[in-house]
C-alpha cells in the first residue's frame, strides 16, 4: 500500500531482457536503505527489489506488468519516481494507492498558470475508469486532485516542488504516464455496474 507522496527519483541504470521478462537496474539515493523482496513503487508501478549491489538495486517486471504500463518505453539514463511502501500507523498524506496502474495515459498539453502549471491527459474510457471534480488520481505514482473531469481526460495542477522533485518537469505533450484511478472509486463504479 502506498500514498502517492514520493520520496525520490532513480536513474535507469541498465536495462536487461530476459525471456518475457526485464530486469531495471537503478541508482538513487535511498538505494542504502532497500531490502531484498522489498515492495517499491516505480512511477506507481509495484515492484519488488530482487537484487541490490553498492549503489544500485534491481527489480523485475513480467509481460503482464510491461503490458499495461509505460515501462516498456523506459530508456537507460530516464528517470522515475520512487515511494517506499507505507508502514501501518504512518499519516495518509495522499491517498489510498495499490500500485497497480489500471492503464496509461497521453499528456494532451502542460499550460504554465503562472508559477504552477496545468497538465492534461487523455485516456481510453473503454477500461471504464473514472474520474471525478476534486476526486483523487495517481500519476506516475503521484498523488493529485483531479481538475476538469471528462468522460476520457482530466487535468491536475502541479505546484513547484512537486514539479522540481518528480518526473513531472520531463512530461511534455505526448508522453504516456501510469494512470492508477481512485480506488473506492473504481468499487462504487463496480457496485454500480452490477446493479445497473
Amino acid at each position: 500500500m502506498f500514498t502517492g507522496i514520493i520520496e525520490a527519483s532513480a536513474t535507469i541504470k541498465r536495462i536487461e531482457k530476459a525471456n518475457e521478462n526485464i530486469h531495471y537496474t537503478f541508482t538513487s539515493p535511498i538505494t542504502h536503505e532497500l531490502k531484498i523482496d522489498q515492495s517499491l513503487a516505480h512511477d506507481g508501478v509495484c515492484l519488488t527489489v530482487v537484487a541490490i549491489d553498492a549503489d544500485s538495486y534491481t527489480v523485475t517486471a513480467i509481460k503482464e506488468t510491461l503490458e499495461k504500463t509505460n515501462l516498456k518505453a523506459w530508456a537507460e539514463g530516464g528517470t522515475v519516481n520512487l515511494e517506499r511502501a507505507m508502514r501501518l500507523g504512518d499519516r495518509l498524506d495522499g491517498h489510498i494507492v495499490q500500485g497497480h496502474v489500471d492503464q496509461t495515459g497521453t499528456c494532451l498539453s502542460v499550460e504554465d498558470a503562472g508559477g504552477s502549471w496545468y497538465y492534461t491527459f487523455e485516456y481510453d474510457p473503454a477500461a471504464n475508469n473514472i474520474t471525478i471534480e476534486k476526486g483523487s488520481i495517481t500519476v506516475n505514482g503521484v498523488s493529485l486532485t483531479v481538475v476538469n473531469s471528462q468522460a476520457n481526460s482530466f487535468s491536475v495542477a502541479i505546484i513547484p516542488y512537486t514539479y522540481e522533485h518528480t518526473n513531472f518537469n520531463a512530461l511534455q505533450p505526448g508522453s504516456i504516464v501510469n494512470l492508477e484511478f481512485d480506488v473506492i472509486g473504481k468499487y462504487v463504479a463496480r457496485i454500480n455496474g452490477l446493479r445497473g
